[in-house]
């Protein structure tokens, strides 16, 4: 199963839990073969030793049990730590672009369902492993009563599994299914959350998304977790018959086919009365661990993924704080959408910035300036082509060096609830004078790093961002339809005084914006049209 992969680094501590389980087991098992001896001895001296023995026999199975259970309940909340872990770092070094193939339903489903199911399975592996000793303690005292009884329990076991064993397999197919029906529903509800607005406004839009796309989603969903889970629910039914089968015919049967004392007899019945409930055990539990080695295997396929795009993870020595120019020449990036015919191709874009220029980055919906964006900052690795920053060519080796150099702010940007990553004794006093320059002092405060609110309008998150951006302290800075959620008044502070006051301070500033009545104040205007530079020239009534 891909579960024990989990413990791929641990076998030693694995294998002590697993012995002391087997050690509790065993023991419980022989408690068993102790009642039933004590049942049938009538000596006063013998009860006496077989009592001893039984409280012995007790402790072994209550340390052992604690022992096993604790080491694998440590075993198993370390492995899913790892997992989560590792899960989130390879997210985070693999390329942007490939994440956006991949899109956030994906993402999102793996790291809380997956990784919850893989827990879930995980947490009952400790129990799992001390009911299989029981079972097998069992079956040690039913081979020492007799010989026939086990090759009858044998034959038992083989029509058990193997019946239960097909009946599983049909289970986790479905329940398969359903995993990938999730990855739909995970899509369906971000378009619940982020497109409320447009889903409220439009009725029939509203109706068709919720009767055509969630509720047919949703209803493959129901259906193949209903056929999945009756088939675990069949199988724990199907293997408790089994064993009452076992029982009746050890009750019933045997007695007629062989000679057996009184005393055997009893023997047989305790133990197949008592194996019953770890058996039940092991059974309920069957279904978490097909979910979880079912999500395992999605996580692994997501690791393999974002592997074979990973970036290469280096520490950045210090950025420059003065630069000559930053060339892109014959930089070419394809977007590729849902259909084959639908690929979008930028390039080849030829730009050099220059330090301490306002830079305004147009053109029309869909010409390619978020892109364009994303590769000047290193977001986006060229497909073609290559990326200067002075003399040094912009590789795998020096890339996250590279975006240091950037401070953005994107259209689609995200704003944490705390400062984090920034370190400065005049922090604090930077952070107030800054929320009076943008006006949301009223709205805001900071106290160690912790923001008080984020619940702000969209333009007000959008200053809080730009906070944020001017504490970074970066050389270049890139603003991507800043403004868009500006009132006028402040939108006009922005053009006429943020962005210059920037410049002036000795930043290069990129912005992409759509207000051409500002168009004036750029010292470069870089005019983008179906993915090629249309125009690049130096405003005429820039300074």
């Amino acid at each position: 199963m891909y579960i024990f992969r989990l413990f791929k680094d641990s076998w030693q501590i694995l294998a002590i839990a697993i012995v002391t389980g087997f050690l509790s087991g065993g023991s419980s098992a022989s408690l068993i073969a102790l009642i039933s001896y004590a049942a049938s001895n009538k000596s006063t001296s013998s009860l006496t030793t077989i009592a001893w023995s039984f409280a012995g026999l007790a402790i072994v199975v209550l340390v052992t049990s604690i022992i096993s259970q604790v080491m694998l309940i440590r075993l198993s909340q370390n492995a899913v730590f790892k997992l989560r872990m590792r899960l989130s770092r390879q997210i985070l070094s693999s390329e942007l672009s490939h994440l956006e193939e991949l899109g956030n339903p994906r993402l999102l489903a793996t790291l809380t369902e997956d990784v919850q199911a893989v827990a879930n399975g995980v947490y009952q592996m400790p129990f799992l492993f001390i009911n299989l000793a029981i079972v097998l303690g069992c079956i040690v005292y039913i081979t020492w009563l007799s010989w026939l009884v086990l090759l009858m329990v044998v034959s038992l076991a083989v029509v058990a599994i193997a019946s239960c064993k097909w009946l599983l397999n049909r289970g986790e197919k479905l329940l398969a299914l359903a995993r990938e029906d999730q990855d739909g529903l995970f899509k369906h509800f971000r378009s619940i959350t982020e497109g409320i607005k447009e889903l409220k406004l439009h009725y029939r839009r509203r109706q068709v998304f919720l009767e055509q796309k969630l509720q047919s989603t949703a209803a493959n969903y129901r259906l193949h977790n209903i056929g999945g889970l009756t088939l675990f629910a069949t199988t724990s039914s199907w293997g408790q018959l089994i064993f009452f089968f076992a029982l009746g015919f050890v009750l019933f049967v045997l007695p007629n086919l062989l000679a057996i004392n009184s005393q055997t007899l009893s023997g047989y019945i305790l133990t197949f009365t008592y194996l019953m409930l770890p058996m039940d055990n092991i059974i309920s539990k069957l279904p978490h661990l097909s979910r979880a080695n079912i999500a395992l295997q999605k996580i692994e396929s997501l690791g393999l993924s974002l592997g074979s795009r990973a970036e290469l993870l280096t520490v950045p020595p210090e950025i420059k704080t003065s630069w000559s120019s930053l060339q892109l020449k014959g930089v070419t990036h394809t977007y590729y959408g849902n259909r084959e015919d639908s690929n979008f191709i930028l390039g080849p874009i030829n730009l050099t910035l220059y330090p301490q220029e306002l830079v305004f980055i147009v053109g029309g919906n869909g010409s390619g300036k978020s892109t364009v964006a994303k590769l000047i900052t290193g977001l986006y690795i060229p497909e073609t082509g290559e990326i200067r920053l002075d003399d040094e060519t912009i590789d795998e080796q020096n890339r996250e060096w590279y975006r240091q150099h950037f401070s953005a702010i994107f259209s689609d940007f995200y704003l944490f609830d705390e400062i984090l990553g920034l370190e400065n004794s005049a922090l604090d006093y930077q952070i107030q004078e800054y929320l009076k320059l943008l006006q949301i002092d009223h709205k805001v405060t900071v106290k160690n790093g912790q923001i008080s609110t984020t619940a702000l309008s969209q333009g007000q998150r959008k200053r809080l961002a730009l906070l944020i951006a001017y504490l970074e302290d970066r050389p270049i800075y890139l603003f991507d339809e800043w403004a868009a959620d500006q009132d006028p008044v402040f939108k006009e502070f922005f053009y006429i005084q943020l962005l210059p006051n920037l410049r002036d301070k000795g930043k290069t500033v990129l912005a992409i914006s759509h207000d051409d009545r500002y168009f004036h104040l750029a010292d470069r205007i870089i005019k983008l049209e179906y993915g090629k530079v249309e125009f690049d020239k130096q405003h005429p009534y820039s300074r």
